[in-house]
């Protein structure tokens, strides 16, 4: 896993956005990652965990993901936007992570997301639940 210093990339679709992070996650940037997250953003860290909330939750939680070494495949599923909040959906699969032992761990799931535009019309994440769609 590779931390990088990053600025911050003007997202200025919900979609763009989106791409940018399956690119970073794919990168292995948590520091890229975490630009594109409000600061009392909420997170699902797994299938049935409990949300956690806040930058620093949400760098460890993500941090374990990037430790994984998989690579994620994604097609997006719809983008709604009204007004200032965007609802999206992705479906994902991770292929070639690992747990610490060295075995496979196959990663799926369909997202629900939900976004605001930002005062200078990029776009954040509010709520990231990875697992949180149905297929």
């Amino acid at each position: 896993m590779t931390i990088t210093q990053t600025t911050t990339t003007h997202h200025d679709t919900p979609h763009t956005l989106n791409r940018a992070w399956g690119e970073a996650f794919n990168a292995g940037d948590l520091a890229r990652l975490m630009t594109m997250y409000e600061d009392d953003a909420v997170l699902v860290p797994g299938p049935g965990a409990e949300p956690i909330a806040g930058t620093e939750a949400i760098a460890a939680a993500l941090r374990g993901f990037l430790g994984l070494g998989g690579q994620l495949d994604f097609t997006p599923r719809h983008w709604l936007v009204s007004g200032d909040l965007a609802l999206s959906s992705v479906a994902f699969s991770m292929s070639g992570g690992t747990d610490p032992d060295g075995n496979p761990v196959p990663l799926a799931g369909v997202t629900s997301e939900l976004l605001r535009r930002q005062a200078d019309g990029s776009w954040k994440y509010v709520i990231d639940h990875p697992f949180g769609g149905s297929a």
